[in-house]
């Protein structure tokens, strides 16, 4: 009965706890706690997936994947930044409680994302087989055939993904990130079970495993979006009635320097697996993800909380609360010197992690884990600051720097991994140098923002 009397008081107080100050806070830690929750599904489906695939394919198989993942990621970004300029016009659209307004947004982007990507998968699927793909995944020649067949299937379930993802970006522009990461381990799960039956039914096909991980995330959000858009979002559905291209301008204006600034994270982060392709082999890339999914665990948590703010932060600088923008941010920083901690915690540990995790057929060195652990260090203090500045809308500064960092990465990456010596650890290396600039620019605008001090380059 003691013990029952005490978990009750303890529950009270944290209830009390969530539930005190501004609602925009308590809206903020309600969607951050169940946030953690579903990720924490995610990220052990995820950490399930990777043992998984690499007994499934092998570890020159797998990192061939991983590659081509990484590739066909950059595809996202051609959306010329809608889907974030969607994001900021949206919630700004809610808080000035203009709802036809908001419809011809959300409208608009969908037909615009529809016109690019459609275009793009006509000529991508004429072009694509003069593309000798072995080659760019300096993979066997003998995989020449299945790899057409793969980048194609692999390329078309993402680009019709990326139009049905808008339902997430509505959702997450309406502060509601818990629901929206819902949908990411519901896809997991179907292509968890997929690849258990490949396993049993079928010989290792990296044509098969596109398939199954292309198609889950396509079936979820499409019963997703038909579910919202005749519920809680039947007011923004998107209709051809309501595309304005005279509205364009507006999210293309925000949403190609966002754009810019996404396809140089691209550079910096997703080049890694090619060059350590190339320089390294195949192999290496997949030592590099296992370090990357571990000390990743740290940046996706803490995404979770920084996001959940980014429209929180739209909707505070648009209404004026500055107290509440400087305070949260102050939360965040602490946030921040904990996760320090930690990183060194997990860092004196990776050794053991590893063997547990993917056993011995994957050795990952000790400077390539400092390495890692130190790029989510700088990755999470910029993002502290540049959530809060995306929320604003003032990020050419951020643009300017990106750029910057990601001219820099790729050549750093090159020579401290091939004439260094340092291989794998080398090209994360050149991330960590690449981003310096950005790590202490981002709280310097911060600060002459919600100082009202953001002249010149500072407020645009």
């Amino acid at each position: 009965m003691v013990k029952i009397g005490f978990i009750s008081k303890i529950s009270d107080l944290l209830i009390s706890q969530i539930n005190s100050g501004h609602v925009r806070s308590v809206k903020a830690r309600k969607n951050i706690l169940i946030s953690f929750f579903i990720k924490g599904i995610s990220i052990v489906i995820g950490f399930i997936f990777v043992p998984l695939l690499i007994n499934y394919l092998g570890t020159v198989e797998y990192g061939i994947w991983i590659t081509l993942s990484s590739i066909i990621a950059w595809i996202g970004y051609f959306d010329i930044g809608l889907g974030n300029g969607l994001r900021n016009k949206f919630a700004e659209s809610l808080a000035n409680n203009e709802h036809e307004m908001a419809r011809i947004y959300v409208s608009t982007t969908y037909a615009a994302l529809s016109a690019i990507f459609g275009v793009f998968l006509i000529v991508f699927m004429f072009v694509s087989p003069l593309i000798d793909w072995a080659a760019i995944l300096n993979a066997p020649s003998t995989l020449s055939k299945e790899l057409l067949i793969l980048v194609q299937i692999t390329v078309g379930f993402f680009l019709i993904r990326f139009v049905l993802k808008l339902i997430s970006v509505i959702i997450v522009a309406d502060q509601r990130p818990a629901v929206s990461n819902t949908f990411e381990p519901l896809a997991n799960s179907i292509s968890l079970i997929g690849i258990l039956l490949l396993m049993h039914y079928t010989q290792p096909s990296l044509v098969n495993l596109g398939i199954i991980l292309g198609a889950s995330p396509v079936i979820v959000l499409c019963c997703v979006s038909v579910y919202f858009y005749n519920r809680e979002y039947k007011p923004y559905r998107p209709e051809l009635k309501h595309v304005n291209f005279n509205y364009f301008k507006d999210l293309a204006g925000l949403g190609v320097q966002f754009f810019v600034i996404q396809i140089t994270v691209v550079v910096v982060l997703s080049a890694n697996n090619i060059i350590i392709t190339q320089v390294v082999g195949p192999e290496a890339v997949t030592s590099y993800n296992v370090a990357y999914r571990y000390f990743g665990l740290i940046s996706m948590g803490f995404v979770i909380i920084a996001n959940t703010y980014w429209s929180a932060f739209t909707e505070a600088y648009v209404k004026g609360d500055i107290a509440w923008i400087k305070k949260t941010t102050k939360h965040l920083i602490g946030i921040w010197l904990g996760i320090a901690f930690l990183l060194v915690v997990m860092l004196v540990f990776s050794d053991q992690f590893y063997l547990l995790w993917v056993g011995e057929k994957v050795k990952v060195s000790f400077l390539l884990s400092f390495t890692s652990a130190l790029f989510v260090l700088i990755n999470v203090w910029v993002s502290i600051f540049t959530y809060f500045i995306n929320g604003t809308g003032k990020i050419k500064l951020q643009l300017y720097s990106t750029v910057f960092a990601a001219l820099i990465s790729v050549p750093l990456a090159i020579y401290l991994s091939k004439y260094v010596g340092l291989g794998a650890a080398g090209v994360v290396l050149g991330s960590c140098i690449a981003y310096v600039p950005v790590a202490i620019l981002s709280p310097i605008q911060y600060f002459r923002i919600v100082n009202k001090k953001d002249s010149g380059i500072w407020g645009k």
